[in-house]
């Protein structure tokens, strides 16, 4: 895929125009692996990105957790995380990738729901049909001249990502069993994950939801251990992490970018925060 980045920015890789139709799906080796030199490096998608590792190990780093991948695993990567593969030995994987207009709008809410996601372990049986779903979908993504080729393949993409997200769910409580703490605390991290560049102020999100701020912190607190400003300090830290480690702007712009125009402000909370300053994390991570 084609990676479109300003020098200093986190390099985005999008679609390139020959996949105009938002989606691509392939079966993955370790040869063509290694032969995408980009994916060493760390970046971005403008896509939504599943992976179906049948075999090998894979050595990757998401938002700076590493995972080493030796069994049988899927994985969802959303547009907005960063990493970048590590080493890989030996591998056989598929991968989808499909962009927003493409997935159907239930699935699409359900993964901002559910997001971020770690790599998931399958069993043999799950590990078969998947298969089987991205077989099916790399079949049916070289039949371009199907009079109901986009059709046919944004059902079966859809299908296998819902097969994917599905997995993925049954190690999440179904919403009908959460408290009424819960279903609001995961409505407030949505919101949060649309609007922290702007929003820094609990009464925004407490507004959003129609509730107090008292009663969203009684929530949030209760669900995690923690306040709605330490979960929004959480995330605005997190970008900053993600742009000193993997960019090259100055940290006065970075501030900027995640809406404090106070600068001096921004670096004493992110001293606060980390326990070190933005210049030293920079560096701390680049020796």
């Amino acid at each position: 895929m084609r990676t479109i980045s300003n020098k200093k920015d986190i390099p985005i890789r999008t679609l390139p125009k020959e996949y105009g139709n938002g989606i691509a799906v392939s079966k993955v080796s370790a040869a063509s692996f290694l032969a995408d030199d980009e994916t060493m490096h760390a970046h971005r998608h403008d896509y939504h990105f599943f992976v179906l590792q049948e075999k090998g190990i894979t050595h990757t780093e998401i938002d700076f957790e590493q995972y080493i991948i030796s069994t049988p695993t899927i994985l969802y990567q959303s547009p907005n995380q960063v990493h970048r593969a590590l080493k890989v030995e030996n591998i056989e994987m598929y991968i989808l990738i499909i962009s927003n207009e493409n997935i159907h709008p239930d699935y699409l809410k359900l993964l901002q729901n559910i997001a971020p996601l770690k790599p998931l372990s399958i069993r043999h049986k799950e590990l078969t049909i998947v298969r089987q779903a991205f077989r099916l979908c790399t079949n049916l993504y070289e039949r371009k001249s199907d009079k109901l080729y986009l059709s046919s393949l944004q059902d079966s993409c859809n299908a296998l990502a819902g097969l994917i997200i599905s997995l993925y769910l049954r190690q999440v409580r179904p919403s009908e069993s959460l408290s009424r703490f819960e279903r609001i605390t995961n409505e407030f991290f949505r919101l949060l994950e649309r609007d922290f560049l702007t929003e820094k102020r609990p009464s925004y999100y407490a507004e959003a939801l129609h509730i107090s701020v008292s009663y969203l912190n009684e929530c949030v607190k209760d669900v995690t251990g923690q306040s709605v400003s330490h979960h929004i300090q959480q995330r605005v830290i997190l970008e900053a992490k993600r742009l000193l480690y993997h960019s090259d702007k100055a940290v006065k712009e970075i501030a900027a970018i995640l809406g404090y125009d106070d600068y001096p402000y921004f670096s004493r909370l992110f001293t606060k925060t980390t326990g070190m300053t933005a210049v030293t994390f920079r560096n701390k991570n680049r020796e």
